[in-house]
């Protein structure tokens, strides 16, 4: 990917060629690229025994296997002879170094830059020798590795210095321009370079697109024209990249039309983009705070973003909430002199706590310690001493609600609760007590859920290119409702055996969502006002008296989330701030879910968490339909659900 830093006088005019605009006004939710094929791809080890080593699709129960690689059809199998290069045993541990030297079997580096088959290969500042970082390492370590492979193949002896030079240039290209490929769920299966239409796509904190993996290619039917080209092509049509491969124009044009291996890539808008105007997309997590993203950039491309978001002074909205740590107990940041360290101490204390209570789920298997712990950090925050700083002993530290920890807390309580209620079931689902309980922690996973989309909703109302982000966390929300509404513990708290989903329609008859999303998903359009719309409608829709009351049922049994009045309403990031310093600290420590009461475990109830879970999922497939498409696993996946409830 170009990652010519932005605020640097002198390298100004190579970004600028290398800068991709769009040919034509563009409206939100529109293919910007047919899809690409990649320059290079290699499987992640932990994948090469379950999925085709040539287009990273899931193999079949019976795969085409040619020693040592796997494959899910004849037409993938047709790329053995090439991929076979790659399991060269100095590489069998790095996908990284396999791409790396498929990369130099089909281009070689150019002999006057650092650039191969066009892409910025960024050596010159990954391998600074004052360097001694991670990456830096990697990349010595790596290029022995690969020149040896490369000298094995060739039958020479031993590397030289023009083959070590091969073998940087090449790994650092990857190590630039590499992203990860990811399957439906989300899982990472490899790693893609794909060509300058997409990797001379430069990053911004607020981008305009965003883009998909295809394992499996569509039909010529389906396929998009290429919306966007470099921004010095409209004055030199005829310019030339000095990296040995033909002139960029005619490799704009033919790209789609090559035949290649490995999984496609499509870019997507996910903004009205107009005529001429830079796309950009994100090279790192948009709901990490200012800070994070810019050590993470530096860290893996060694650039410092100044996009828009970046620059303004002060902080955007987002980027405050993001990071923001507030102080109770005296004037603080008058009476300190070392304030600016101190809260850094602080941040450094609770993210600590809440990457511990994390892990306790997702490494040591532990979900109820995990649940006490980051239902603790959220209410009481950070009450001792700071690495004996005197002065911090009177002072409380508290997460925003919408600091990005907060999200992550929000995110594990949701998915651990989950895990919860589906491992109390399977031990003895027979027994009442234990259904009782899987039902109440299933709730307490719907509420989490809930709070997790509203609360990013809010940032998203600031910042609309966390779309992708909300897209999953509505998704997951109106997923969790429906669960919950489909429980068959539900007889357990009233007599009759009304089925929810007989009595509740799919189709709501005061707003226009579910056609909405309907037709999104018959033509995979829609324009920017009419998703502001819809957008408004659905908001106002689900903020009414029945939300209220499902939320009010949500949060039996949880102190931290029975401070929030009402999640759709802003106020609770004020209200729930002030309210937990009130809290008593002794009596944090998580209690087993109170009883459901019984005059609020109703038919109407589960009748109303249907409803809201219809409302919350067929948004967020509107959302999956803008960010990645109407044929995209999500957003597919929600219009089934939605189909089998209708």
């Amino acid at each position: 990917m170009n990652i010519e830093c932005r605020n640097s006088c002198q390298n100004r005019v190579k970004k600028l060629e290398m800068e991709m605009r769009v040919m034509e006004d563009t409206e939100i939710a529109t293919d910007i690229t047919p899809s690409l094929l990649p320059l290079t791809f290699a499987l992640h080890n932990n994948n090469l025994q379950t999925h085709c080593s040539s287009c990273f699709s899931l193999l079949p129960s019976s795969p085409i296997h040619i020693t040592p690689l796997l494959y899910c059809s004849p037409p993938c199998s047709a790329a053995h002879t090439f991929l076979l290069r790659l399991h060269h045993p100095a590489l069998s541990h790095s996908s990284d170094l396999r791409a790396a030297l498929l990369l130099l079997s089909r281009h070689r580096p150019s002999a006057t830059s650092s650039r191969i088959a066009g892409l910025l290969s960024n050596r010159h500042k990954l391998t600074r020798h004052h360097l001694s970082d991670e990456v830096s390492e990697t990349i010595r370590t790596g290029t022995r590795a690969l020149a040896t492979a490369i000298t094995d193949l060739r039958g020479e002896l031993a590397p030289n210095d023009a083959v070590l030079d091969e073998a940087e240039c090449a790994l650092c290209a990857v190590l630039t321009n590499a992203v990860e490929v990811q399957d439906k769920e989300g899982r990472a299966l490899g790693i893609a370079v794909y060509g300058p239409a997409f990797s001379w796509i430069n990053h911004s904190c607020s981008p305009n697109a965003c883009y998909r993996f295809i394992l499996n290619p569509p039909p010529p039917s389906q396929e998009s024209k290429l919306r966007i080209s470099p921004s010095f092509i409209r004055s030199s049509p005829d310019s030339q990249i000095d990296s040995g491969v033909c002139s960029i124009t005619n490799q704009f044009q033919k790209e789609e039309e090559e035949q290649g291996y490995g999984p496609r890539l499509i870019v997507r808008s996910i903004k009205r983009i107009k005529k001429g105007q830079e796309v950009t997309i994100a090279y790192t997590d948009l709901l990490q705070s200012k800070a994070m993203r810019q050590s993470d950039l530096w860290s893996k491309y060694r650039f410092i973003c100044c996009c828009e978001r970046c620059s303004v002074v002060p902080f955007t909205y987002v980027d405050h909430v993001l990071q923001e740590i507030s102080v109770s107990g005296g004037d603080f940041a008058c009476s300190s002199s070392n304030y600016n360290l101190i809260k850094d101490t602080a941040e450094r204390r609770l993210t600590d706590s809440v990457d511990d209570a994390i892990s306790e789920y997702l490494v040591a298997g532990d979900p109820e310690s995990c649940c006490e712990k980051l239902e603790k950090i959220p209410m009481q925050g950070l009450l001792d001493e700071l690495d004996n700083i005197e002065e911090t002993s009177h002072y409380k530290f508290m997460l925003h609600p919408l600091h990005y920890l907060s999200l992550n807390a929000y995110t594990t309580l949701a998915s651990a609760y989950k895990f919860r209620a589906s491992d109390i079931l399977s031990t003895n689902s027979e027994i009442d007590q234990n259904q009782l309980e899987a039902f109440d922690m299933s709730r307490t996973s719907a509420a989490y859920s809930l709070l997790l989309a509203t609360a990013t909703h809010h940032l998203f109302n600031s910042e609309s290119s966390l779309i992708a982000s909300l897209a999953n966390f509505w998704t997951g929300a109106g997923e969790s409702l429906l669960y919950l509404a489909r429980s068959s513990e539900w007889i357990k708290f009233v007599k009759s055996s009304l089925v929810a989903s007989s009595v509740a329609k799919v189709k709501c008859s005061k707003c226009s969502l579910m056609d909405k999303f309907r037709a999104c998903m018959c033509n995979g359009k829609i324009k920017n006002d009419d998703f502001e719309n819809v957008s408004n409608e659905f908001l106002d829709c689900i903020s009414n008296d029945a939300t209220q009351k499902v939320w009010s049922f949500l949060i039996i049994g949880c102190h931290f989330l029975r401070s929030i009045n009402n999640p759709i309403d802003s106020g609770w990031l004020v209200s729930t701030r002030s309210s937990r310093t009130t809290v008593d600290p002794g009596a944090l420590a998580m209690k087993k879910s109170e009883p459901c009461e019984e005059q609020t475990c109703n038919d109407n109830t589960r009748i109303q968490i249907f409803q809201l879970g219809v409302h919350c999922l067929a948004y967020g497939g509107l959302l999956a339909a803008i960010c990645y498409g109407h044929h995209s696993h999500l957003a597919s996946y929600v219009e089934q659900i939605l189909d089998d409830e209708e």
